[in-house]
């Protein structure tokens, strides 16, 4: 193959596309040939994303909203909780593009481009990505854009899938201070379908209200919408207000490994596994793997990462999952964990950035007899897996 045009490629212009290029020229790598691939409809940037953080982060200037308390009710007690020195984030899309656009209009070496991507090979000292009928060349592909697996047996699989209203009442109704992290005075979906709602207040008049559930299944769309209206009447006692907007989406959750890389194609984003198994929480990992690849790049030259991440924290989010897809455990346990816990320990706990004498701190004050079965049964599951493995097979 010729020299490739372009150093990187990157497919999609949404969370995971435009952190990557961000975290690249951070790095000082200016000087690199960029390709940036996307549809060009913002479709990629048409949802919110919320994230907890210490401190000022890159983004805070697009940040429509910040919270240092958080509400969170188990259907027994409502609790208004201090979680500093974090703070809850809620950033939108629409405002993350905008706010990177006029950066964007002036990084050299970058080239946009808008189709749509029909298929990204491997070829010999590089990659080609195909758009619209036209190949183009580069060194690495880094792909936001592939599914996720087919969902394999001897693993666990839930969808966090959600829709939301973003409202407006004539009078004041919610607390601008608090964001609702979890409210599960809903009606509940049975064992192994968990529902609640959060609300993110814009002020004291208008927020975004969605409807959640951690369920194998989707639902119709009349079915969120009535648990929307459930909440705003039966639970908010709001009767009169405006939608201005709606969304939704769909998050996987599940601890079947994700393909990290075919040759020199690197999967990012939801499609390389960075949405947390355990919770759906995808931004925070999503910025940690492009710092990881634009470090590795700003080292090594090249953008191939050791095998990484948290074997404990792989395999508490499997034990977790186990609980949830079981039905073994529910909003109770949200309560007890925040009410048992700084909510920092928690928060701290949920982003992987704990030590170990910190997670077994915060194990202790769980139902420990249930998850050391449910932990033996992850395990168990795990040396299976690997026995078979080893096996050889047949040809």
């Amino acid at each position: 193959m010729s020299t490739p045009r372009y150093d990187d490629i990157i497919l999609g212009g949404g969370a995971a596309g435009l952190s990557l290029l961000y975290h690249l020229r951070r790095a000082g790598l200016g000087e690199r040939r960029v390709l940036l691939i996307d549809r060009g409809d913002g479709a990629g940037l048409e949802r919110t994303w919320c994230y907890w953080e210490r401190g000022d982060g890159p983004y805070e200037a697009a940040l429509s909203r910040t919270w240092s308390h958080v509400w969170l009710n188990d259907e027994q007690q409502l609790r208004r909780l201090d979680i500093r020195p974090y703070r809850y984030k809620l950033l939108e899309g629409g405002a993350f593009g905008a706010w990177l656009a006029p950066w964007l209009d002036h990084q050299p070496h970058l080239t946009r481009l808008s189709g749509e991507v029909q298929r990204v090979e491997t070829v010999p000292g590089g990659v080609c990505v195909w758009v619209d009928g036209q190949p183009h060349h580069g060194r690495w592909a880094y792909n936001s854009l592939g599914g996720v697996p087919a969902p394999q047996p001897g693993y666990h699989h839930l969808l966090q899938h959600f829709r939301g209203w973003e409202i407006e009442t004539p009078h004041a109704a919610f607390d601008a201070g608090a964001a609702t992290f979890m409210d599960f005075r809903v009606p509940q979906g049975g064992p192994g379908d968990l529902r609640f709602v959060y609300v993110l207040p814009r002020d004291s008049r208008r927020a975004l209200v969605e409807y959640t559930a951690f369920s194998p299944e989707l639902l119709p769309v009349a079915d969120y919408d009535a648990g929307i209206r459930h909440h705003l009447d039966a639970v908010l006692g709001l009767s009169s207000y405006t939608v201005h907007r709606t969304e939704q989406g769909v998050i996987p959750m599940t601890d079947q490994p994700f393909p990290v890389r075919r040759g020199r194609i690197i999967q990012i984003g939801t499609a390389g596994g960075m949405s947390k198994p355990s919770t759906g929480y995808t931004f925070q990992r999503i910025q940690r793997h492009s710092r990881q690849l634009a470090g590795q790049l700003a080292r090594r030259g090249h953008p191939l990462l050791p095998p990484g991440g948290s074997r404990r924290h792989a395999w508490m989010d499997s034990v977790m999952l186990r609980a949830l897809a079981t039905g073994q455990e529910g909003p109770a346990f949200f309560g007890s964990l925040f009410d048992r816990n700084p909510a920092e320990r928690v928060l701290r706990f949920l982003d992987e950035s704990s030590r170990l004498s910190q997670d077994l701190a915060l194990m202790l004050t769980v139902n420990v007899p249930r998850f050391v079965r449910l932990g033996l049964e992850v395990t168990w599951r795990d040396q299976k897996a690997a026995r078979e493995s080893s096996l050889p097979h047949r040809v």
